[in-house]
């Protein structure tokens, strides 16, 4: 926390004194650990340590710059996400790639991505996944300009900010790719895949297939709530329609026997 504070102060000499400081009482520990593995005996335990030692010695000897760094020693496979924002300028996780319908955004597949690949890359995955959960190969994808060098020749790709050899309808739905953001922003914060609570990179791919399924589920939960208030609606309006007749010919018969 203070090294956060004085980065933020930019007082980087404070910064990295803090730092040597955390660096130094790290080191100790995992020396004094290593003096004492032999008391521990055989077994899940000692095998649990070893692997922390592990982590905690390449986290002491790993560079400020490069790849392959480790940013928590609860989840090694963190990776550092570039956002290009000036609020939020990287975030630490897992890339998850997500296919939506055009038109209803529905989640037709979604799908953890270890090692920050490029998102073009990952396009021909993502296809092949939509593919064996419905069975049927999309015609068209349209994604935004990060899907740039995709590679993928079966399906129709159309990427934000194409101008030439458009159609009215292509032009139509090339507007509909922003649709994408908000649902992405409703799993977020609604369906919590801003955090995932499951360890390790099996744990990151389900978690994304459970929050595309919970999406879908309250979607699906919002239209049937549509529905039932409008049939309800319907409902009572021929009651009260139903009991007005039924006072105005009241109101006809008691004034003929008069």
């Amino acid at each position: 926390m203070q090294v956060g504070r004085y980065a933020h102060a930019r007082q980087f000499k404070r910064m990295r004194k803090a730092l040597r400081t955390l660096k130094g009482y790290t080191g100790r520990v995992m020396r004094d650990v290593r003096r004492q593995l032999s008391l521990i005996p055989d077994g899940t335990l000692r095998q649990t340590v070893l692997d922390t030692l592990v982590l905690v010695s390449r986290l002491l000897h790993q560079p400020p710059k490069g790849s392959g760094k480790i940013y928590a020693l609860h989840e090694p496979d963190v990776d550092c996400i570039s956002k290009g924002k000036a609020r939020v300028r990287y975030e630490f996780g897992t890339k998850v790639s997500v296919a939506t319908t055009i038109e209803e955004g529905f989640v037709l597949g979604i799908r953890a991505m270890p090692g920050n690949p490029y998102d073009g890359h990952t396009l021909a995955e993502a296809l092949e996944q939509v593919e064996i959960l419905t069975n049927q190969r999309p015609e068209l994808a349209i994604v935004d300009r990060g899907y740039r060098g995709h590679g993928v020749e079966k399906t129709k790709v159309l990427i934000s900010g194409t101008r030439r050899g458009l159609t009215p309808k292509l032009k139509k739905l090339l507007r509909r790719r922003s649709a994408i953001e908000p649902e992405i922003g409703h799993m977020k914060s609604d369906g919590r895949l801003a955090r995932c609570s499951l360890k390790g990179l099996r744990g990151d791919a389900i978690f994304a297939v459970l929050c595309g399924c919970g999406h879908n589920i309250r979607k699906i939960l919002r239209y049937l709530r549509s529905l039932f208030a409008y049939l309800l609606a319907a409902l009572i309006t021929v009651m009260q329609s139903n009991t007005d007749k039924a006072a105005k010919n009241h109101a006809q018969y008691s004034a003929t026997a008069a």
